[in-house]
C-alpha cells in the first residue's frame, strides 16, 4: 500500500515540475538577457542546459546523480529518458492531426519534393561523415563503438527522441556502453549549431545587405482571428467537455493504437522489436492519419455533425511535447559520456554542422534560388536542430512567411520518411557491417542526388543530344 508522502507517489510529478520550472526560468531569462535574446537558442534548450548544469555541480559536490535522489523518485534518469521517448511521437502524432486546405500546383509540388530529397540526402551525408569517423576511432583504440557515428544524422537530423532511439538500441542490443548517454550528447550539440551557426549565418547576410533582419522575439506577435483559435462548425470551447481534453484523447487513443501495432509487429518479427519500438513516432503519424481519415468519412457521410479536431490546439499540443521532449533529452545527458570520448564528439559536433551547411548552401543556391535564403536557414536550422529551429531563424528574415519555405518544412515530411526509412534499417547494420553499411549511404547519397538534380542532369543531357 503507497502513503501518498512516499516518493513514489510524488517523484514523477516532481520531475515533470522542475522541466516546467526550467522553462519558466529559460523564457524569464531569454527575455530579460540581451545576449540570449539574439541568440535565437530555444527557449527549451536553454531549459535543458539550465537542469544539465545544476546536475553536473550536483555530482560534482556530491558524486551522486541528482535525477536519482529521492525527491525524484529514485530513478529520474532513466524517467526523463522516457519522457523523451514518448513525447516524439506524441508530438509527431499531434501534429499528423492537423489539417490544410492549400492547393498544390505542379512548381509547389516539386519544391516540396526536392526539399524531401534535400533532407534525406543531408540525413546521408551526416551518415557517412558520422560513420567514416568512428569507423577510423575504432581502428585507432580498439575498443570504441564502431558505429557510433551513424547517432549523428539521428541526433541532428531528426532531433533529441530519435538520437535517444538509436543510442538505446546500441546500447542495449550491441554493447554501447552508454550509447544513449552519447545520443543525446550529438543532439545537444545540434541545438547549439543550429542556434549559433544560424545566428552567424544571418549576420553575415545582413551585412552583405542580402536581408532584412526581423528580431522576431522584439517584434509584436500577430493578432489572431477567431477563424485561427476555431473554424466553421467545430464543437465549442467549453461543453459538456472542454475542447482540449478532446484534442488530448485523440493523440492518446492514436498512440494506444501505436503500442498495439508495435506489439503485433514485434510478434511477428521478435528479432526487431527494438527496432520497431523505435519507431514508435513512425507508427504513430500512421495511426493518427488512419484515425483523421476515418473522422473525415464519419463527417462526409453524415453520421458525424460537428468538427471535433482543431488545428489551433494540436499545434499547441505538439508544441507542448516537443518542448519538454527537448528539455528532458538534454537533461538526461550523462557528463561522464563527454569526458570518456570528448574528441569524437567534437569532431562529430562541429564536422557535422560544417558538411551540414555548406551541402545545404549549395542545394539552396541551385535549386531555391527564388529564395535561396529563406529556405536554407530553415533547412540548417532544421537538420541540425529541429523543424521548429527551423521556424524560428526563418522568422528572423521572413516572419510574414511570404515565401513558401515553412509550407515546404510541413509537406516535406512524406517523400522524407520514404526515402529515409531505409536509412533506419541500416542503422541496425552498421555495428555488424560497418565497411559495408558505409558503401550503401555513399551509394545512396549518390543515388539521392541524381534524383535532386535530375532536371538539371538530363537538361543538359538533353541540350547535348540536340546540338
Amino acid at each position: 500500500m503507497e502513503n501518498f508522502w512516499d516518493s513514489s507517489v510524488w517523484g514523477s510529478l516532481n520531475l515533470i515540475a522542475s522541466l516546467l520550472l526550467s522553462l519558466l526560468l529559460a523564457n524569464t531569462l531569454k527575455r530579460k538577457i540581451k545576449f540570449l535574446r539574439a541568440s535565437l537558442i530555444p527557449t527549451s534548450v536553454l531549459g535543458g542546459a539550465i537542469l544539465l548544469t545544476i546536475s553536473g555541480f550536483y555530482k560534482l559536490f556530491t558524486g551522486n546523480v541528482f535525477f536519482d535522489t529521492q525527491f525524484f523518485g529514485g530513478n529520474g534518469m532513466a524517467t526523463l529518458e522516457i519522457i523523451t521517448y514518448h513525447c516524439l511521437a506524441l508530438g509527431f502524432i499531434a501534429s499528423a492531426f492537423k489539417t490544410s486546405d492549400n492547393k498544390m500546383t505542379r512548381q509547389r509540388s516539386a519544391e516540396i519534393f526536392n526539399t524531401g530529397v534535400t533532407t534525406v540526402s543531408t540525413y546521408l551525408i551526416q551518415g557517412i561523415f558520422g560513420l567514416g569517423v568512428t569507423i577510423v576511432a575504432a581502428l585507432i583504440a580498439k575498443e570504441f563503438f564502431v558505429a557510433a557515428g551513424l547517432i549523428l544524422p539521428f541526433g541532428y537530423g531528426q532531433g533529441t527522441g530519435q538520437a535517444l532511439n538509436y543510442g538505446n538500441i546500441y546500447e542495449t542490443q550491441f554493447g554501447f556502453a552508454g550509447g544513449k548517454s552519447f545520443g543525446l550528447t550529438i543532439a545537444a550539440f545540434g541545438f547549439i549549431c543550429a542556434s549559433v551557426g544560424g545566428v552567424i549565418h544571418l549576420n553575415i547576410l545582413k551585412r552583405k545587405g542580402k536581408i532584412n533582419w526581423i528580431n522576431s522575439e522584439e517584434a509584436a506577435d500577430d493578432a489572431l482571428s477567431s477563424e485561427d483559435i476555431q473554424a466553421e462548425n467545430e464543437i465549442p470551447m467549453q461543453g459538456s467537455i472542454d475542447k482540449m481534453t478532446i484534442q488530448i484523447a485523440f493523440v492518446l487513443v492514436a498512440y494506444l493504437i501505436t503500442y498495439f501495432l508495435m506489439t503485433g509487429l514485434g510478434l511477428l518479427v521478435p528479432g526487431m522489436k527494438s527496432v520497431i519500438f523505435g519507431f514508435n513516432f513512425l507508427l504513430g503519424v500512421l495511426s493518427a492519419t488512419i484515425i483523421k481519415e476515418i473522422v473525415k468519412w464519419l463527417r462526409k457521410t453524415e453520421l458525424m455533425h460537428r468538427q471535433y479536431l482543431n488545428n489551433f490546439l494540436m499545434t499547441r499540443t505538439s508544441n507542448f511535447f516537443f518542448d519538454i521532449m527537448i528539455v528532458a533529452g538534454i537533461a538526461a545527458i550523462r557528463l561522464g559520456i563527454f569526458q570518456q570520448y570528448w574528441a569524437v564528439l567534437l569532431i562529430l559536433g562541429l564536422g557535422g554542422a560544417l558538411i551540414t551547411y555548406f551541402y545545404l548552401a549549395f542545394v539552396c543556391r541551385k535549386l531555391f534560388a527564388e529564395y535561396e535564403n529563406e529556405q536554407f536557414v530553415a533547412m540548417y536550422g532544421m537538420l541540425t536542430g529541429t523543424a521548429s529551429t527551423g521556424i524560428v531563424l526563418l522568422r528572423e528574415i521572413d516572419g510574414d512567411f511570404k515565401t513558401p519555405v515553412a509550407d515546404n518544412l510541413v509537406y516535406q515530411n512524406f517523400p522524407a520518411i520514404v526515402f529515409g526509412f531505409p536509412i533506419m534499417l541500416l542503422a541496425t547494420l552498421a555495428p555488424v557491417k560497418p565497411y559495408l553499411t558505409l558503401a550503401i549511404l555513399a551509394a545512396f547519397f549518390a543515388v539521392m542526388n541524381i534524383i535532386l538534380f535530375r532536371s538539371m542532369i538530363f537538361k543538359r543531357k538533353s541540350d547535348k543530344t540536340k546540338v
